[in-house]
């Protein structure tokens, strides 16, 4: 007779307990992986950003982009200017072909000086935004060509430049203006700076002076002048509304314009409002995403910002 083995009954194992539900609170998170909240981080985050959007858009302003600009503008009134000469509407004075202000920036003149290679397009009036898309005309001077000291201001570094190698002019270099009342030419006398002796008076002649900043670059010391005598047939003057003298402060060397506080205050809230909502889709988005739909706008607002904030800079900067 055979025995059968029977093998031992397999052990038992307990059943595991029921999980304990979560704690719900006003104070838990939604989800496991929601952050908690800390404001006083986000608004660190959104200073950060809007920091670093000013101070890459001052550097693009007053390099890369301020150049582009300023070829733009140049590019915009050398086709203005050309039309009105071959229309004869050009401006001869401080009002137009039709007997209105002329608005600052609009093109009055077109300056070349063969020696450094430079054809500008000079703008009416030297506020630090005319001065940004070339050189100026001050506005309480007589036009060049005609009779008296006809001044033109320009930028040493900033917005293209367009006077940073006034200092290397020699004695009888060619200057040549042209005018609504035709092409003006002077003869260089020579470079001066604040404090030099003042050349002999122009008498019932023409004179035209060129200034600019002088000193390091971006850091004016000072103002440096070209003086140059005209050598063709002096022009008529017509009537002059502005007189020698009274245009403000943001006109004169080395001004900025303080009315440029209202954009730079707008401008900056905006930015404000835009880094705030960066550093809240962060939360929501992640990094890429974020960066991908938030970077091009806070680098225009940045260089809005900075763009407005330059004007306050001086205007031969």
């Amino acid at each position: 007779m055979t025995t059968v083995l029977t093998p031992p009954p397999p052990p038992v194992t307990p059943a595991p307990p029921p999980p304990t539900p979560p704690a719900t609170g006003p104070d838990t998170p939604s989800g496991p992986s929601a952050p908690p909240a800390r404001p006083g981080l986000a608004l660190a985050g959104a200073v950060l950003c809007v920091l670093a959007a000013v101070l890459l858009g001052f550097a693009a302003n007053l390099t890369v982009v301020g150049h582009l600009q300023h070829a733009r503008d140049q590019q915009t009134g050398y086709d203005e200017l050309r039309k009105q000469l071959a229309l004869g509407t050009a401006p001869v004075g401080q009002r137009t072909f039709d007997d209105k202000p002329l608005a600052m920036g609009a093109p009055v003149a077109l300056l070349r000086i063969p020696t450094l290679g430079l054809r500008e397009v000079v703008g009416e009036g030297t506020t630090s935004g005319v001065l940004m898309s070339g050189p100026g005309h001050r506005r309480d001077t007589p036009l060049p060509g005609q009779a008296g000291i006809s001044v033109v201001m320009g930028r040493q570094w900033g917005y293209g430049s367009p006077f940073h190698a006034l200092d290397k002019l020699p004695a009888g270099a060619r200057i040549e203006v042209t005018t609504g009342q035709g092409k003006a030419v002077y003869r260089v006398l020579g470079v001066r700076r604040s404090g030099d002796r003042l050349p002999a008076s122009a008498g019932t002649g023409g004179r035209l002076m060129l200034m600019t900043a002088s000193g390091s670059p971006y850091t004016p010391a000072g103002v440096l002048y070209v003086d140059a005598e005209l050598t063709t047939p002096v022009q008529p003057s017509p009537p002059r509304y502005v007189r020698l003298g009274w245009t403000g402060p943001a006109e004169k060397a080395l001004g900025g314009e303080s009315g440029a506080w209202l954009a730079v205050f707008l401008w900056s809230q905006a930015l404000l409002i835009a880094a705030l909502l960066a550093v809240w889709l962060h939360r929501v988005w992640g990094t890429w995403q974020t960066w991908i739909t938030a970077g091009p706008v806070l680098a225009a607002l940045g260089l809005a910002v900075s763009g407005a904030a330059t004007r306050l800079l001086p205007n031969l900067l």
